[in-house]
């Protein structure tokens, strides 16, 4: 008989997130894993404490001295896994969440006199002040509010940072070479490597401006929005305005007009946004993948890892497939909390409960697509070899420059332009031409000489128009963050890697250092 895994202490993660891939995620574990929203709602509950006491809203309420400010404070900051396994098992015994939280901050309560001596205003008598009023959406809503914003900011946001700048340095240091564009795959007109990456960039670059912009929203006002046990408590009380100052107070978006729940738009929109910047590195996943396959790219890996299991001549992509998947697990789920989010059946349903416990899945999909990207662009070497057999052996796309000067001429009054189009279609469609073949097709036109010497000047790899320039115009050089020095080579590159391009710039360049000897043979 099989050993049963489900019996085993600790029990095998069920999802990858928590195994294989968990150092990769692990950050998200302080904002968005149950423990961390048990301990925000312990914030929210011992600020909302502070703030009715020390703003003495209530009758029979003080300001609290420095000495307790310091014990309330110190409950969240000491929140570790005795108090975890602790508030299970209150747990256990609510089946409320929220009530758990209520009844073991009661507990820190009646524990004060012993650590602050007997004449501290802190004990069992303050008790109706914890919870006071709230709905456990009121506790919840300003919880995520201030979780998802942690791990936006705090991880998310700094990672896809450091992409985008692993790109545009790369973009900047490849801007000068020339590549032959394939447009619905096909052989098309001539532009850098540099620009196609910094088409990516700046794409991406917008939309983390975006969810720098986002809005992080929270309300407190009771069990459906009404402040009625507010009102009915202490009717003197301006609710709006306290609800107003304490979810401000705690640097986030006040919501006056709610249900039960806060309504969650903002997560919609934010997790629409974080989406999109993951289907835009989707993209860039499989236009760098594609790369690779024309050899553009070459991948440089240690010495002690296996490309496969069979082949040993190969290094597969797998950087770019993992973080494709990736990029679509998170993008499903990010879309499934978006859409959800959004609804709720009259004042409350409980949907957006375990819907909002998978932000921390979303977001973990994301973020190790991140990394997986960053350590591919790590591992790229450019391969100007093979960009320029490529742009020699397709000597066709010079029949674009040669029908728009023949317009160009046509227009100024040169006989002998007519149907430019027509006449370089038959002449290259279906065909291969040499650009020998071609120089002797200008030379034959009745161009002025200025325009024909200008066009039998042109070969493919110099008919790159202005992308050089639009990458240097147009995308900003990244910052180095810790010294502000401008940057070529992606960020987290391997040292003894030359600034420039990728890891170790082009290849048949300077040596380069082996990537980790620690990289999986397979996703």
């Amino acid at each position: 008989m099989q050993i049963s895994f489900a019996s085993l202490e600790p029990r095998p993660a069920l999802s990858p997130l928590d195994g294989r891939y968990g150092p990769a995620v692990a950050p998200l574990v302080d904002y968005l894993s149950e423990a961390a929203l048990n301990r925000a709602r312990l914030f929210v509950e011992i600020e909302w404490f502070k703030h009715l006491m020390d703003h003495q809203i209530l009758p029979g309420t003080q300001a609290l001295d420095g000495m307790e400010r310091d014990y309330l404070d110190g409950i969240g900051q000491r929140f570790g896994p005795d108090e975890i396994a602790e508030l299970a098992a209150i747990e256990r015994e609510t089946v409320h969440d929220v009530k758990a939280v209520e009844y073991f901050l009661q507990r820190r309560l009646a524990g004060a006199p012993d650590v602050l001596g007997p004449y501290t205003v802190l004990g069992p008598a303050l008790n109706p002040v914890i919870h006071f009023a709230l709905t456990s959406e009121d506790v919840n809503s300003l919880a995520y509010a201030l979780m998802v914003r942690g791990a936006v900011t705090q991880v998310w946001a700094p990672a896809a940072r450091a992409l985008v700048d692993d790109l545009a340095g790369l973009a900047h240091a490849t801007a000068n070479c020339a590549m032959l564009a394939r447009t619905h795959g096909q052989p098309a007109t001539p532009t850098t490597l540099g620009k196609e990456l910094a088409v990516m960039a700046h794409r991406l670059e917008r939309q983390l401006k975006r969810v720098s912009a986002a809005e992080y929203l929270g309300k407190l006002n009771g069990a459906t929005g009404t402040y009625g046990a507010h009102v009915a408590a202490a009717p003197n009380v301006d609710w709006p305005g306290v609800s107003r100052a304490f979810v401000e107070g705690l640097g986030l978006t006040w919501n006056p007009l709610t249900t039960q729940i806060e309504s969650h738009d903002w997560q919609a929109e934010l997790y629409n946004d974080i989406g999109r910047f993951g289907r835009i590195a989707h993209n860039v996943a499989t236009d760098l993948w594609t790369y690779i396959s024309l050899g553009y790219f070459v991948q440089a890996r240690g010495h002690g890892t296996v490309g496969s299991s069979t082949m040993p001549h190969k290094v597969n992509p797998i950087r770019f497939e993992n973080a494709e998947a990736n990029l679509e697990l998170s993008g499903a789920l990010l879309d499934a909390l978006a859409q959800t989010l959004v609804t709720s059946r009259l004042q409350r349903d409980l949907t957006d409960s375990t819907t909002q416990r998978n932000i921390g899945v979303a977001l973990g999909h994301a973020q190790l697509a991140i990394d997986n990207l960053r350590r591919g662009l790590a591992g790229l070497d450019v391969d100007p070899a093979a960009l320029a057999a490529d742009l020699a052996a397709n000597p066709e796309v010079l029949a674009e420059p040669i029908q728009s000067a023949m317009r160009a001429a046509a227009l100024a009054g040169v006989d002998g332009m007519d149907q430019p189009y027509e006449r370089l279609k038959e002449f290259t469609r279906g065909r291969r031409v040499t650009l020998e073949q071609l120089r002797a097709f200008i030379t034959d036109l009745g161009l002025p000489a200025d325009a024909a010497g200008r066009l039998r000047a042109l070969d493919p790899a110099n008919y790159t128009g202005l992308a050089a320039e639009l990458v240097r115009d147009y995308l900003p050089v990244p910052q180095d963050r810790s010294n502000g020095a401008s940057v070529g080579a992606p960020s987290g590159a391997p040292s003894g890697a030359p600034s420039g391009v990728g890891r170790v710039g082009m290849v048949g360049g300077e040596a380069a250092s082996e990537t980790s000897s620690k990289e999986e043979h397979n996703d």
